[in-house]
């Protein structure tokens, strides 16, 4: 594998397996995310092709997206493309499971929202850490309140405070939590479960399940990308708590 790939994609058996491969922290910078939807039109095209498994190199999933690329002048085209990335997973035609340990924030917890069954390390955090930046998830936004209701989406996003594993799966987030050693092992097991399957008849399933869904995701990511690029973004505090984080200090808020 060169130096310069960061997503890797494997098939067999009727099952993809889309790999971050740029640990320890798996950084999703604009690169990651054309690999990501890169791959994931190759695949829609398999029609051998049963299930997509969404996993990670390393002791952690993702620690989200890179937070330089979230500041001026680059959030214009980096949002639209992070926010088509989780389309593009929401929209896969085929079962998706991710396979989580450790860490998996920001960008790396969006990343999964859209996956129809999360595999958990028992170790694993989850969290949108977002507002203490002063900014926000868009895709979060999106698709949390859809997933887990109003209540429970707030609590995460405006909180920015992580969810254990066991906390995760209590509120219908991970379906499966196990030792973070067997979390590749358990999420292939489940993936080989759902690829008995008939490719035809998992495909026009996965659309009945999405078809109530489907419209309102597509319409609120839209919604939420453009607020953050438009109104988000003309804040003084979106710039200034992105930037502490770079330069690792405290943000200083005007509140406006």
């Amino acid at each position: 594998m060169s130096g310069d790939v960061t997503v890797k994609r494997t098939v067999a058996d009727g099952i993809a397996q889309l790999t971050l491969c740029h640990p320890p922290v798996n950084i999703l910078t604009r690169a990651v995310l054309r690999e990501v939807r890169s791959h994931l039109a190759a695949l829609r095209a398999d029609h051998s092709l049963r299930v997509l498994l969404l996993r990670a190199d390393g002791k952690h999933f993702s620690a989200g997206a890179d937070v330089g690329e979230h500041l001026p002048p680059v959030f214009a085209e980096m949002i639209p493309e992070f926010t088509a990335t989780i389309r593009d997973l929401w929209d896969f035609p085929l079962p998706v499971i991710a396979a989580v340990r450790g860490r998996c924030l920001g960008g790396g917890f969006e990343l999964v929202q859209p996956a129809d069954a999360i595999v958990a390390g028992v170790g694993a955090q989850f969290g949108q850490p977002e507002i203490c930046l002063g900014v926000f998830p868009p895709a979060a936004c999106a698709v949390l309140p859809l997933l887990l209701g109003p209540a429970q989406a707030s609590r995460i996003v405006l909180s920015g405070d992580p969810l254990t594993a066991e906390e995760a799966r209590a509120i219908g987030l991970v379906a499966q939590v196990v030792e973070d050693d067997q979390v590749d092992t358990a999420a292939l097991a489940l993936a080989g479960r759902w690829a008995r399957h008939s490719a035809a008849a998992l495909r026009v399933t996965k659309r009945a399940l999405r078809a109530a869904t489907d419209r309102p995701v597509a319409e609120a990511l839209h919604a939420t990308e453009r607020i953050y690029v438009d109104d988000l973004m003309a804040t003084h505090d979106a710039v200034e708590g992105l930037g502490a984080f770079l330069e690792k200090r405290q943000p200083a808020w005007v509140h406006q």
